[in-house]
């Protein structure tokens, strides 16, 4: 390690933190031990108990990984406790992991609801259950953002024979066309080191983008690009100590599968890297065998093109030096689904030099009554989306979007409520703190934010504003580093960062919930000033978010 702080209780493994290290993102490591659990909190068994289908990533016997989805009848997934879920579910005949699913076998889950965008993974071993049921033991329970994910709507279909499954170590031309085609796929990665650990194991990722996302180099060899995530790095951090790999394309409307095993070199920085708009990195993949399941699941997916609503931006308005706000209404004057403060709004762009659209979410940092949507934008020096909203969509653009969706939202109707946001995390607070100024209660209300400087505090007027038309609704904004002017206009409260000890001393309520947005690190670090001044943890919810989010 290149440091000397003590990771043995880290949720990551060594691969993960060389990548971390690598790319200057070590400061994930307290943000990470907050959110990933050796348990299934609550909200991840209800979410993962009310899917049609799981994603399974697992090896097979001769130790390659495979990555498949397991869908059952209604109810096919329980979870009698927080260290168990169990799947009432097997694979398809002749899936590449049809026998490899046994006691004590690693396996990786992901609950993904593509109708809604959310997702949540699972890591841990295998023990059978009563009546040949599947149980997974917890080791590892986490979430992900949004980012990437296509919106689909599920739907069940009867008497649907599957087809002839068939095997191979070369890509026939369909099968070309089909990964060529796709806008999503599932990766399998594990690594497993001496001893035992909750980092060890496999582990089944999601990844998206437009179509074209993965490319084909040669019948046996395709290439994919990494983007920006959460910086966990649970997949590359794997592939660096162990390069097996496993691919799943779907099928979203004949339910077929086509899964993939190989070997994976990542491609760091080379110049072919600048050939994929906004990637990080390219993941090259050798294929060793490949196995096509024709109709394999009784699901049916439609990409949610009724949720496709065109906007028009009616107003532009700068709100700081890097931050814009933009303002739409429905194209055809109609009204705007609801949404719940603090949900986000995908959106579409053309950008120039991109054959698809470039999609992506912003928190709508309006509130719910106000009959128009809005978003505030941070201008990104390498951000695809954000240079290309502040450069050259003007008033009068017309835009795509789909329906706010998200669960960063307000938890309860009478509870004291503290919003705690640092830089752009500041966007679904205001939304936030227009729906709490709106309702009839008279609950305690506190909106705490974290700025720079004047020239960096987007939105301030409005803060105040809205403030003003509620009594119990008390604002405190804190400047790390004041210009002499900003003292003049009394823009700020308190000079500093906000940490947790400011915000127990300003609030000081044991029964109040936080609701934290804003780097990951800011989160950490006030996530556990503030479990460590008693508050439960069960009362802090968080919302993170990258250059693209």
């Amino acid at each position: 390690m290149s440091d000397s702080k003590n990771y043995e209780d880290s949720p990551f493994h060594p691969g993960e933190h060389m990548v971390q290290e690598r790319l200057g993102v070590r400061d994930i490591e307290d943000w990470a031990r907050k959110v990933v659990r050796p348990y299934l909190p609550d909200d991840h068994r209800a979410f993962h108990t009310a899917q049609p289908f799981l994603v399974i990533a697992a090896r097979d016997k001769q130790e390659r990984p495979w990555v498949t989805l397991l869908a059952g009848s209604e109810d096919f997934i329980s979870s009698p406790d927080p260290q168990s879920l169990v799947i009432d579910a097997k694979p398809a005949r002749g899936d590449a992991l049809e026998l490899a699913l046994v006691d004590g076998a690693d396996i990786g889950i992901l609950g993904i609801e593509l109708a809604t965008r959310r997702r949540n993974r699972v890591n841990g071993r295998i023990r059978r259950g009563e009546a040949g049921a599947l149980v997974c033991s917890v080791d590892q329970s986490f979430g992900n953002c949004p980012q990437y994910i296509r919106e689909r709507e599920w739907r069940r279909v009867e008497g649907e024979p599957a087809g002839t499954p068939t095997r191979g170590t070369h890509l026939t031309s369909s099968q070309q066309e089909w990964i060529a085609s796709a806008d999503t796929f599932f990766i399998a990665s594990g690594h497993r080191g001496e001893g035992e650990s909750p980092t060890y194991g496999m582990d089944a990722s999601h990844r998206g983008g437009d179509a074209g996302l993965v490319q084909i180099e040669n019948e046996s060899r395709v290439v994919f690009p990494d983007y920006a995530g959460n910086n966990h790095f649970n997949t590359i951090g794997n592939l660096v100590l162990n390069p097996h790999v496993g691919l799943l394309f779907v099928d979203f409307e004949t339910g077929s599968l086509l899964q993939v095993t190989g070997r994976a070199a990542i491609d760091w920085d080379s110049e072919n890297v600048a050939l994929f708009p906004g990637a990080r990195r390219l993941v090259a993949i050798d294929i060793e065998e490949i196995v096509e399941l024709p109709a394999a699941l009784s699901l049916r997916w439609d990409a949610s093109a009724e949720s496709v609503r065109s906007l028009r931006l009616i107003e532009k308005i700068p709100e700081s030096d890097d931050v814009t706000s933009f303002v739409f209404e429905a194209r055809d004057g109609g009204e705007l689904p609801d949404f719940q403060s603090g949900q986000h709004l995908p959106i579409e762009l053309e950008v120039e030099g991109f054959e698809e659209n470039v999609r992506r979410t912003y928190s709508l940092s309006c509130g719910p009554s106000q009959e128009r949507y809005r978003i505030s934008v941070k201008r990104e020096p390498l951000g695809i989306a954000s240079r290309h909203l502040h450069d050259n969509v003007e008033v009068g653009a017309i835009l795509d979007t789909r329906t706010p969706a998200g669960d960063f939202v307000l938890p309860c109707e009478n509870c004291p409520v503290v919003l705690v946001s640092a830089g752009i995390g500041v966007t679904p607070m205001v939304s936030m703190l227009h729906a709490l100024v709106d309702e009839r209660n008279e609950r305690d209300v506190w909106f705490i934010h974290g700025a720079r400087d004047g020239n960096h505090h987007p939105l301030a007027r409005e803060i105040h504003e809205v403030a003003a038309r509620r009594p119990g609704v008390q604002v405190h904004v804190a400047y790390s580093k004041p210009r002499s002017v900003d003292a003049f206009g009394k823009d700020y409260d308190s000079k500093g960062r906000v940490d947790g000890a400011l915000l127990i001393n300003l609030v000081g309520s044991p029964d109040a919930h936080y609701l934290l947005c804003g780097p990951t690190l800011f989160m950490a670090e006030v996530q556990t000033d503030l479990e460590q001044y008693g508050v439960s943890a069960d009362r802090i919810h968080t919302e993170s978010f990258g250059p693209a989010g």
